[in-house]
């Protein structure tokens, strides 16, 4: 035994690495972003293009006529409608985050949608709920440690409840009988707000691939709460992928229409989803 240690300490970190691959890129993109200035906007027929900037673009230049520079109208203009940078976030990588919105945004119409319309089509709306309660209930480690490091005892002790009753009497969490018996709500908590819970900042939006809406903080965050899901033990890789890709698939096959129903009302999406996201965030870790 005291032989093997140090070469199945290696092995560890190397499962690490290669299950960690996915964020160590997604690392060095924003870190290239960082320097560059990227502008999205969609022509006629859907065609995205994108234009990219190495060199940041010059600021426009405003040129008061020196007949109208009466201080006192602009202090006046001001105080009235108050400086717009103020209340902008900081937001350096604003450019990557808008085509990356648009890139969800077709990647969702064009692919997601009409699988999961499909796939809704065959499978009874019960068997999806089902579905969805059992990953619901695989996320117990994620809920429970988190609601611990947080010093939530109660909340913590109620998920324990509710794993074990969901697990046995609930058959591995397909049905619900500590909600539905016992009016035992779920205290979902993920790793991102046990740090906004001792102060960590939010950190800079990012827009992630396919994920969505995230920020500095909350991307990192992913990588604890990934280790702590049952599924992230599935070998190959790709047989996790596939588990994980049918969890959102079925999820997304209960939620048609509420992304569409949040859209209609942005006139500009990006910054939309960015400050629901944000202010949405900033609720759970006050929770």
């Amino acid at each position: 035994m005291g032989g093997t240690w140090p070469f199945r300490q290696v092995a560890f970190f190397m499962r690490i690495f290669q299950k960690s691959w996915l964020h160590i890129l997604f690392a060095i993109l924003f870190i290239l972003l960082s320097s560059q200035n990227i502008s999205a906007f969609v022509r006629e027929n859907g065609t995205l293009i994108v234009e990219v900037a190495l060199n940041s673009f010059p600021s426009e230049a405003v040129h008061i006529q020196d007949n109208v520079g009466d201080e006192d109208f602009f202090d006046n203009f001001e105080d009235e409608f108050g400086d717009p940078s103020e209340n902008e976030p900081f937001d350096p990588l604003s450019g990557y985050n808008r085509v990356m919105t648009t890139f969800n945004d077709k990647f969702y119409f064009w692919l997601v949608k009409p699988v999961a319309k499909g796939y809704k089509f065959v499978v009874p709306e019960g068997g999806r709920l089902a579905v969805n309660r059992f990953f619901k209930n695989l996320l117990f480690p994620v809920r429970f440690i988190n609601n611990s490091l947080q010093l939530k005892a109660r909340a913590a002790g109620v998920e324990l409840s509710r794993f074990c009753i969901n697990s046995t009497v609930g058959i591995l969490g397909l049905w619900d009988p500590a909600k539905d018996w016992l009016e035992l709500e779920a205290y979902p908590e993920d790793f991102g707000q046990t740090l906004g819970h001792y102060g960590v900042g939010s950190g800079f939006h990012v827009v992630l691939p396919i994920l969505g809406p995230s920020n500095l903080r909350d991307s990192i965050s992913l990588i604890p709460d990934y280790f702590l899901e049952p599924v992230s033990l599935i070998e190959p890789d790709l047989d996790e992928l596939a588990v994980k890709s049918y969890d959102k698939l079925n999820y997304t096959s209960l939620h048609i229409g509420e992304y569409e129903s949040l859209k209609k009302d942005a006139v500009d999406l990006y910054p939309f989803l960015r400050d629901a996201y944000e202010q949405n965030r900033k609720k759970k870790v006050k929770e």
